[in-house]
């Protein structure tokens, strides 16, 4: 892994910095005291800093010479809502509160990166340093864009980046067109009508209905999505009665669905309404699904992922660098900046073989903070490199 000297000399605060982060979670559009440590920390660099853009986020900026050109980076701050697992001494001192998805590494990267430019100020344009809020299914990335973000602070392309377990700590991977899912979530009402358990033919029962949903919904994938196209559909909740011996007035189905194209996404949709309405309808129920679409694919821009892949190449060596990476069937609402910006989303290895996000075991792995803190040092000397 090639380290720029500089941030291998401040390495232990990093790591410091991404501890503490970690043993002080805060859910989406919560994270006051990380928004502040933030704030805080990028003034200290000598940062223009600009806070409460979509509710709790934080842009840095740091401008040097007269290049009009200008590149934003992006880190995310939230935590999930889940009880930590691990005994380590940084661990969660938030009941069901924990960074089991790399945020808090995320952040500590960028800062890092924040830190080395300002002190080295070898490039020569204008950088920003977006802190959002609220990436975790809670529409951060989209207030930041409401707020003005990208009129606040305009940018030629915007890049981010997340950890990957999979790959060798420090390995970075990236590919051009559709790299993450987009997806959305359902709520599916059942109503049909109590009995006494003993006697299910006085009533209507919800959960035989509910279990024919959940059945039925395994074809929409098999059946109405093209082989060639990615799209996943779960049920992840059931929920009905409360006694042995009822049979309830209602169940309630809740999951969610994924895709890489928006028309297969709106497919979805459509069918998961459909199956739920007509399914319960067959067995003298009702159902009202509230299906939605919460996040949009992210899709890498072809010129901008081949730069910045050979950029990397150029960082961290040529071996370092999987130019064609794997499709990730996870959302990531980093989708938003795509939309209204050129540029890529990339994955660095948290280490081949370390614990998932979304586990109540997950931990970043430190060793890779001054990797990515030097990966994004090198991203914007490269694109505002001094004339000369």
């Amino acid at each position: 892994m090639k380290i720029e000297p500089v941030i291998a000399g401040f390495a232990d605060e990093l790591t410091a910095w991404r501890q503490d982060i970690h043993a002080h979670p805060e859910l989406g559009f919560e994270e006051h005291r990380t928004s502040a440590l933030v704030a805080e920390r990028l003034r200290s660099f000598g940062c223009e800093v600009a806070t409460g853009i979509g509710q709790t986020g934080v842009v840095g900026t740091l401008r040097v010479g007269n290049n009009p050109r200008a590149i934003a980076l992006r880190a995310d701050m939230d935590a999930l809502p889940m009880q930590e697992a691990n005994g380590f001494g940084h661990r969660s001192q938030t009941a069901n509160t924990m960074h089991a998805c790399g945020h808090d590494g995320h952040t500590t990267m960028l800062l890092g990166a924040a830190r080395y430019l300002a002190a080295t100020r070898n490039f020569e344009g204008t950088v920003h340093f977006i802190f959002q809020p609220a990436e975790e299914g809670r529409g951060g990335a989209q207030a930041m864009i409401a707020d003005g973000l990208f009129d606040q602070f305009p940018c030629e392309a915007v890049f981010g980046m997340h950890n990957f377990h999979t790959l060798d700590a420090g390995r970075v991977m990236v590919r051009p067109g559709a790299t993450m899912s987009g997806g959305g979530i359902f709520d599916i009402e059942i109503a049909g009508r109590g009995a006494h358990g003993a006697l299910p033919e006085t009533g209507i029962d919800p959960v035989v209905i509910a279990a024919h949903v959940v059945t039925a919904l395994q074809s929409v994938v098999a059946r109405n999505v093209a082989a060639l196209d990615s799209a996943v559909v779960s049920v992840t909740q059931i929920h009905a009665g409360d006694a042995y011996n009822i049979i309830p007035d209602t169940a309630v189905l809740r999951g969610t669905f994924r895709a890489l194209r928006m028309e297969v996404l709106e497919a979805l949709k459509t069918r998961i309404e459909a199956i739920a309405r007509d399914v319960a309808s067959a067995f003298g129920g009702r159902a009202d699904p509230n299906v939605r679409i919460t996040v949009i694919p992210v899709i890498n821009n072809d010129a901008e992922t081949a730069w910045v892949a050979e950029a990397a190449a150029e960082a961290l060596g040529a071996d370092a660098v999987d130019r064609n990476g794997a499709i990730v069937m996870a959302s990531e609402d980093f989708a938003f900046m795509l939309a209204e910006k050129p540029g890529a989303f990339l994955f660095i290895g948290n280490g081949k073989g370390s614990v998932p996000v979304h586990n109540p075991h997950y931990d970043f792995n430190d060793e890779i903070l001054p990797v990515g803190a030097t990966l994004w040092s090198r991203l914007v000397e490269t694109r505002l490199k001094k004339a000369g």
